[in-house]
């Protein structure tokens, strides 16, 4: 018995039975963070991104398809002319309940298509709303003192869950290019990152991408490994490719933007592939077409452009024409869109436009983004590290397809910004070289190390705290965020009751123009039409010939700007200048040939303006 103890407890102190404790730990370590983060940091969504493609998420769990009720104008444009296309040429012989369904897409009396998400990640949340029990409505007693919603919570934590997996992924990848120490410290960092939490339980995608990314990479590893040492046959090393092929092509059908990254796994194949670089292309290639296409073609039927009102991140936040969301809150009969399918034109738009935009959010991300990469200093290990040459072939190069893909998500970022970058300018769906974190904390862990063995320590026990000294020091971040004092966990203006108290007041066929059409539509589940860029002939063009509009809610996303340069000389000049013509007046006075009369004073005070088309609030709101 003795002899049988002892045993045992040699094998958890250096046996294999030691691999297990330290598991056990790092999981008690996350669980514990977690509780801690999510009790003290935890904030609802402020991500416009997020709210929208939650809202999607619920279509679908209910069975209402990729639809949204985030409606933007562009949107109403491109569905307007290629349904009417589609009339024009439809034979007077078709059937008329094909007619009407087609009308009733126009009218805004069916579900109207989502056409600014990729759709990968609000079909994974619509199976999460499927399976938990989520509860939409706040009950009336919780709105005092209210905190957290609780769908946003359930989301948090599998968000959070997609963490842990990609930590798992980084720590296999880590200990496969380096060793078991640096596998461990950089888990260790990386779970300690203060930037990856925040995006946890931003309600974004990054987490579910972040997953897919190292999951490509991974594949790529082992393949290069099979060329490397040519002991597997071709099918062998096609199957890895195919794999590669279709992670790059998930990826894109979570983030447009990441459908880029086929490149540089496509130069990685074509460098390293060695007598078998034309099959592993084709392999990969045609595995990405073929993820990518069905979706494309979907949105190509719906609106006439692949990728739908995304497809113009390119030209929106232009100064001039389109500065901020100027292109996507109109309805384009002023814009002269051509589109085919291959090329989107806008002839106002020259290429000292897109000159200047690549230029400006170059810098942007060279002098802020670049240097937190990592979400700490340990960037500039990284960085440092390129410098030093590699023995093992594989580290080499990885290196090298991680340094490519780094310059080509900065070009990508930059021009790719849009107004969401501005509306959360830390964490937002824009950032793609957040992805890159896992390899940069595994490279500049693994150049640590290679300095730590030419250090000269004092006594030989230095040489293990030094690595903890390090991990603390790069969790720094994480520690800070943790101390006093507690932010509050609403992001003004997205308070859930309030927002559900107005909209309660509609009917859910009904309609409503708001400044924040993401969180109406997430917390108020209305439709919920994105304001115009003025309120006369936009506003009348879809009150008046495709479906009426009952209510317009201002909030401070529209009455907090400057008063000088933005709410009256900005170019939201007309709702700025309507604005104070109404709140200003005593009483509220509404321009004469504005349809909605009646006006809810008491919101007034919070900075929140609710005309509607009757004085609503003489009923309990729904």
């Amino acid at each position: 018995m003795p002899g049988g103890l002892q045993e045992l407890i040699h094998k958890f102190e250096e046996g294999e039975g030691s691999r297990y404790v330290k598991v056990g730990a790092l999981v008690l370590t996350l669980l514990a963070l977690a509780v801690v983060y999510n009790a003290r940091e935890y904030r609802n969504f402020a991500a416009p991104e997020a709210m929208d493609a939650a809202q999607v998420a619920r279509n679908l769990a209910e069975g209402k398809g990729f639809a949204t009720q985030f409606i933007r104008p562009l949107s109403l444009y491109l569905v307007e002319r290629r349904l009417k296309g589609k009339l024009a040429v439809m034979s007077e012989s078709a059937p008329k309940e094909q007619r009407e369904a087609l009308l009733d897409v126009l009218r805004l009396k069916a579900p109207h298509p989502d056409l600014a998400n990729a759709p990968l990640y609000p079909l994974v949340l619509a199976g999460l709303m499927k399976m938990l029990p989520f509860q939409f409505a706040i009950p009336a007693m919780r709105e005092r003192g209210f905190e957290r919603y609780q769908p946003e919570v359930l989301i948090g934590l599998f968000n959070q869950g997609l963490f842990f997996v990609s930590l798992v992924l980084a720590f296999f990848l880590a200990r496969r290019l380096f060793d078991p120490g640096v596998a461990w410290v950089s888990v260790a960092i990386l779970a300690g990152s203060d930037l990856l939490w925040r995006y946890s339980v931003s309600g974004l995608s990054t987490m579910l991408l972040l997953v897919i990314f190292l999951a490509v990479i991974g594949c790529l590893v082992r393949l290069e490994r099979g060329l490397r040492e040519e002991q597997r046959g071709a099918p062998w090393l096609i199957a890895w490719a195919v794999a590669a092929g279709l992670g790059v092509g998930l990826g894109g059908l979570t983030r447009y933007a990441f459908g880029w990254m086929i490149l540089p796994v496509l130069a990685f194949l074509a460098v390293y592939g060695g007598p078998q670089r034309t099959r592993l292309l084709s392999a990969a290639g045609l595995a990405f077409v073929l993820v990518m296409v069905p979706w494309l073609m979907r949105n190509y039927n719906t609106c006439g452009t692949l990728f739908g009102t995304a497809g113009y991140a390119l030209i929106q936040s232009t100064e001039n024409p389109f500065p901020e969301s100027a292109l996507e809150r109109s309805l384009g009969q002023d814009l002269r869109l051509e589109t085919d399918l291959t090329e989107t034109k806008l002839d106002r738009v020259d290429l000292r436009e897109y000159t200047r935009k690549l230029l400006v959010n170059l810098n942007q991300i060279v002098q802020v983004d670049l240097p937190r990469l990592s979400g700490s200093w340990l960037a500039a290990f990284f960085l440092a590290g390129l410098l030093l040459p590699f023995n093992s072939p594989a580290l080499t190069r990885l290196r090298w397809l991680t340094v490519g893909s780094l310059a080509l998500l900065c070009v990508v970022q930059a021009l790719g910004r849009t107004w969401l970058s501005s509306a959360t300018p830390e964490v937002s769906s824009e950032n793609l070289l957040v992805l890159l974190t896992p390899l940069v904390v595994i490279y500049g862990v693994g150049f640590f190390y290679i300095l730590l063995e030419q250090m000269k320590l004092p006594f030989p026990e230095l040489r293990s705290l030094v690595p903890v000294a390090f991990g603390i020091v790069a969790c720094a971040p994480m520690v800070f965020t943790l101390l006093p004092p507690r932010h509050h966990p609403l992001v003004m203006p997205y308070n859930p009751p309030l927002i559900q108290y107005v909209t309660g007041w509609m009917k859910p066929e009904e309609r409503l123009m708001t400044d924040m059409p993401w969180a109406t539509a997430w917390y108020g589940d209305r439709s919920s039409i994105w304001l115009t860029l003025n309120p006369a002939q936009d506003f009348q063009a879809i009150n008046d010939y495709q479906a009426p509009i009952h209510a317009l809610y201002l909030t401070q996303i529209t009455l907090d700007r400057r008063l000088q340069t933005q709410l009256i000389r900005g170019y939201d000049r007309a709702w700025g200048n309507f604005f104070l013509q109404v709140a200003l007046s005593k009483p509220p006075e509404v321009p004469s040939k504005f349809p909605l009369k009646y006006a809810f004073t008491e919101l007034l005070p919070e900075g929140h303006l609710l005309l509607t088309d009757r004085p609503r609030w003489k009923t309990p709101p729904r």
